[in-house]
């Protein structure tokens, strides 16, 4: 990363943190993807589920191999055998303690906006989780709630759709045709104003370009 944009995160980041908490989320701001795991494993209790919707931001920052390697009671969807028993893990992941996501793109006055196809992400960040936490690069952070939207639908979603290989216009072109097809990975769109419960929601932002 080129030290100017680093030094850009690095001023923002704590802006962006402090008008998340004004919001009622728990916020926290750190520099890597180090320290970033660090505060994760101690934001996740271990006498509690754990599980997580589809994110790269996670599994980047080395937090799925350090839950997988740990005395964690884990909920993976990975682990089904047929589609059926995938389901079923992540229904039973909608009541669990602590949900690990991303955000697929956050405004600089502290809202979360997030697109989903099987819904089973924005389910769980807004009821049933005990504790949702969400880990975020400084890359999803836009000025504003419409550029939030825009980022979501313009660039997570297309890089999702080719990521999972799935057959969208948008994994064609690399850009959103508002398409209503049966694989449209855009069926949900949830913008979080603010936590309620306060603090159920906690977010760490980190100063690197993480996920998509």
């Amino acid at each position: 990363m080129e030290a100017p944009i680093k030094t850009r995160y690095d001023k923002a980041g704590p802006q962006v943190a402090e008008a998340l908490r004004r919001r009622r989320f728990e916020a926290h701001y750190v520099s890597t993807a180090q320290e970033a795991l660090e505060l994760a494993l101690t934001l996740i209790p271990k006498d509690r589920t754990v599980s997580w919707g589809g994110t790269a931001t996670a599994a980047q920052i080395g937090l799925m191999d350090r839950l997988h390697q740990g005395d964690y009671q884990l909920i993976d969807r990975d682990t089904g055998k047929t589609p059926e028993e995938k389901q079923a893990l992540m229904r039973q992941a909608l009541t669990c303690g602590t949900f690990i996501m991303s955000s697929n793109a956050i405004s600089a006055d502290g809202q979360l906006v997030n697109i989903d196809g099987n819904a089973n992400r924005v389910a769980a960040l807004c009821f049933g989780p005990e504790s949702v936490l969400v880990i975020a690069g400084m890359n999803k952070v836009m000025g504003d709630l419409d550029s939030a939207i825009a980022r979501a639908r313009q660039v997570a979603a297309p890089a999702n759709a080719q990521r999972f290989d799935i057959k969208t216009p948008c994994a064609v072109t690399g850009s959103c045709g508002d398409c209503t097809s049966s694989d449209c990975i855009c069926c949900q769109m949830v913008i979080t104003r603010a936590c309620r419960p306060a603090g159920r929601i906690k977010v760490i932002l980190v100063g690197e370009d993480l996920g998509f």
